[in-house]
């Protein structure tokens, strides 16, 4: 089964958020760092239970851990049913919490 994988427009906007604070310091490293998360994210459409649980009591909000440089990302997503995916945020792993 596969499942289709969705971004709200909050995820949308931490990743234009996230990729202009890289685009200050590093144009490549900006460009590599969305194309760690889209890859990353390409694993939900088989594997989303795979990653752990962000709540205790709902087994289908979890979160994608995103390896990048010595921190990386980390996704919130939601399982909405037997075909969809949907990211709900994404913040870099050294944030307090997703917004």
């Amino acid at each position: 089964m596969s499942f289709d994988v969705r971004y709200t427009r909050t995820a949308r906007e931490d990743l234009v958020r996230l990729y202009r604070l890289l685009l200050e310091h590093d144009r490549e490293v900006a460009a590599r760092s969305l194309d760690a998360i889209r890859k990353s994210a390409d694993v939900l459409a088989d594997f989303p239970f795979t990653c752990r649980k962000a709540d205790p009591n709902n087994p289908f909000v979890r979160e994608l851990v995103v390896p990048f440089g010595i921190a990386g990302y980390v996704a919130l997503f939601e399982i909405e049913d037997d075909r969809t995916v949907t990211i709900l945020a994404v913040r870099h792993q050294r944030e307090d919490d997703f917004h």
